[in-house]
């Protein structure tokens, strides 16, 4: 029996209005056209090169960007085959309108391969990259708000960042940086970069120069790990760069290739004059010898804060920190401290060059600011327009200062210069187991500057603070304590002073003053040829209190009075000093308590200047004195000779508390109460008209000064 075929039974048609088989159909066609439509563009873009998208690639980034995107050349961009390709000859990309130059950037060529998905995901990478002749233009604009490579109208410039370069072929790129905050402008040169496999291997050069605030410089700058630049990692940097006589070195890690931002970096900068160096940045101080300091550096935002600073400036060490802050007024914040300060290096201070202080001394350095013949006080003019350009705030303490005549220890100064008033408020400093505290105020905004001094000298043993002048210490217990407070007008410290209005007054309490040379004190024939001719005494001078006080008015300082009582003389001074001329003239006359049979009876003079002061210990009176004695001993007897040198010893004893209150002539008594007739009335200053006071003798006319 045959066998029987048995048929499967047929398919049914598909309904062509299934809705499961029409959701196959779409599904399929989406993929075809998922993969075709790519695989069409590719090919497209493969065949040609991508050229005819040179249009719609200027205008789609320039409107991204909001530039202007010009290629003058050959232009292709197409997938290579799955790279993205790119390369541009004659590529600019333009400046937003308020920059100074047209183009951000401009390249001869520009040949890279791109990874596709870097693009929008994760950090960008270039797998290969040619560039010859790149020239890129970094400005910030004015207000600091917005800088050319970021492209938005968001105020706030972002850092440059840099993707990651596999090979690399860069030849010929050049680097223009402006910042009109910092008045910074810099034109930069990069040394041929090629790179394989992400590896430079060897350091990238970075050379060229600029002015900062119209101060030119030059800089030479390393990348120590391009290797780790090109991966957008850590950037080794080295940079030296040389301005104004200064060296300044800057070595650390930054985040990225252009960006310092809270990145510490080691600094040191040397040079012949720490001014230079400051007055870049528009910063006066005062001027050092050769410098050498260094530290760290850590730029903020607006602030480049200098921690860990140590190193010298003339003979003198210098640690601390300093926080410049950058804005339309520069601001400086400073802690330093000194552990030994040369006096040398603090000439500078009230004007002084030190190197001519060291060389030639201080009359040499006064003569170098301006000033006359024999003067002392520096004619240099402050920097008043610069002074009001930058605030700053100081808080400097010294530990000792080294002077071969006064002892100073623990200086402690606190300056504040605010919109051109600068305040050294409080200056404090040890002297001879005393201490000096003063207030002293530079005003530049009234025309000319208003100037005041207020020094106080509490009290202090004169055998340490006089040591230096021919006092011993042995033997010598008095003190002196005093005041000075002057006010001015003028720009420089010898106009201040020669216009000066105030009160000078040194007051000394009982004590003792024994002294090795020649002094003004008991002045007395026999004590004068005891320091004449012994140099020394045999005992100390016994003081019972004393004022050296002068009034000065328009820059003339006159006695008023000068009053020293000791056990056995009253010792008057009349006379004074000019701070315009310098000139000194001073007289000092002993009258004795009780009988002496020999004394000169004349004055003592101290005249000359300050740089020269000149004692005139053999006076005209003296002279004439002897010529008297010489005469009775001609025409009587030898005896009658020496009724010349007679001092019948009537000196009043002065009255303590005026004297220690530091009165003025005026005030002055004797100890039974009564006005003093030896102090004043010619003797001391006249009144502001310059007319002789009440009661002045026609034999008091000699004038000292053109004051009496």
């Amino acid at each position: 029996m045959a066998a029987q075929r048995i048929e499967a039974p047929a398919t049914p048609p598909q309904d062509p209005q299934d809705p499961h088989a029409r959701r196959r159909r779409i599904v399929r066609n989406t993929v075809i056209a998922i993969i075709a439509i790519p695989a069409l563009i590719w090919l497209v873009l493969y065949i040609t090169k991508g050229r005819f998208l040179k249009g719609p690639f200027e205008s789609i980034v320039g409107r991204m960007t909001d530039r202007t995107v010009t290629v003058k050349g050959d232009f292709q961009l197409y997938f290579a085959p799955l790279r993205i390709k790119f390369y541009a000859e004659g590529l600019t990309l333009s400046n937003p309108a308020w920059a100074t130059r047209p183009d951000l950037f401009a390249a001869e060529k520009i040949d890279a391969r791109i990874a596709p998905l870097s693009l929008l995901f994760g950090k960008r990478r270039i797998y290969a990259l040619d560039l010859t002749n790149g020239a890129a233009d970094l400005e910030w604009n004015g207000a600091h708000d917005r800088n050319t490579w970021t492209f938005s109208e968001k105020k706030g410039g972002k850092p440059l960042e840099f993707p990651r370069i596999d090979v690399a072929n860069v030849t010929g790129t050049t680097v223009r940086y402006r910042d009109p905050r910092l008045q910074v402008l810099a034109d930069l040169k990069i040394d041929p970069i090629r790179s394989v496999d992400a590896r430079i291997g060897r350091a990238v050069g970075v050379t060229g120069g600029g002015t900062i605030r119209a101060t030119p410089f030059t800089v030479v700058a390393r990348l120590l790990s391009p290797d780790a630049t090109a991966n957008r990692g850590k950037n080794e940097l080295v940079l030296r760069a040389r301005a104004a006589n200064n060296v300044i070195d800057v070595a650390g890690t930054l985040p990225s290739i252009a960006d310092i931002e809270d990145a510490p970096l080691r600094t040191a900068a040397r040079g012949r004059n720490m001014a230079e160096l400051m007055q870049i940045i528009g910063v006066v101080i005062p001027q050092t010898r050769d410098y050498r300091l260094r530290g760290q550096m850590v730029k903020s935002g607006d602030e480049y804060r200098f921690t860990r600073i140590t190193g010298v400036a003339g003979a003198s060490d210098l640690a601390g920190r300093l926080t410049v802050t950058v804005g339309p007024r520069i601001h400086m914040d400073a802690v330093m401290a000194t552990r030994a300060l040369d006096i040398v290096d603090a000439a500078p201070f009230i004007g002084f060059n030190p190197d001519i202080v060291e060389a030639k001394g201080a009359v040499a350095a006064a003569a170098a600011t301006g000033a006359g013949p024999m003067r002392l006080m520096p004619d240099a003019a402050w920097p008043v327009a610069t002074m009001q350009r930058f605030d700053a705030d100081l808080k400097w303490t010294v530990g000792l200062v080294k002077s071969r005549k006064v002892p100073i220890s623990n200086v402690d100064l606190t300056l504040d210069l605010e919109r051109g008033r600068l305040a050294l408020s409080p200056l404090t400093f040890a002297m001879a187991r005393g201490n000096v505290a003063s207030d002293v105020i530079f005003d530049t905004r009234p025309r000319p500057s208003a100037v005041s001094y207020d020094i106080r000298l509490a009290p202090t043993p004169m055998g340490r603070l006089l040591a230096g002048w021919g006092v011993s210490e042995s033997g010598t217990t008095g003190t002196i304590r005093g005041r000075i407070q002057l006010n001015g007008r003028g720009d420089t410290i010898h106009d201040s002073l020669s216009t000066a209005r105030g009160r000078i007054a040194f007051v000394m309490p009982a004590g003792s003053l024994w002294t090795r040379n020649v002094q003004l004190a008991e002045l007395d024939l026999g004590t004068f040829v005891q320091k004449m001719f012994e140099n020394k005494l045999e005992k100390p001078v016994q003081l019972n209190c004393g004022l050296v006080g002068f009034t000065v008015r328009n820059g003339v300082a006159a006695a008023d009075p000068i009053l020293i009582d000791t056990t056995k003389n009253v010792i008057v001074g009349r006379g004074g000093f000019s701070f315009r001329t310098e000139a000194v003239d001073l007289a000092f006359r002993a009258d004795g308590k009780k009988f002496s049979l020999f004394s000169g009876q004349s004055p003592v003079g101290v005249g000359g200047y300050f740089a020269s002061p000149r004692l005139n210990v053999i006076s005209p009176d003296l002279i004439a004195r002897a010529g008297a004695g010489l005469g009775l001993m001609l025409v009587a007897t030898p005896v009658a000779g020496v009724l010349a040198f007679v001092d019948v010893g009537d000196a009043k004893s002065a009255a303590c508390g005026p004297v220690l209150a530091g009165a003025t002539a005026k005030a002055q008594r004797t100890t039974k109460g009564a006005a003093r007739d030896d102090v004043g009335k010619g003797t001391t200053a006249t009144s502001e008209d310059g007319s002789r006071p009440k009661g002045q003798k026609k034999d008091q006319k000699k004038k000292f000064l053109g004051i009496f």
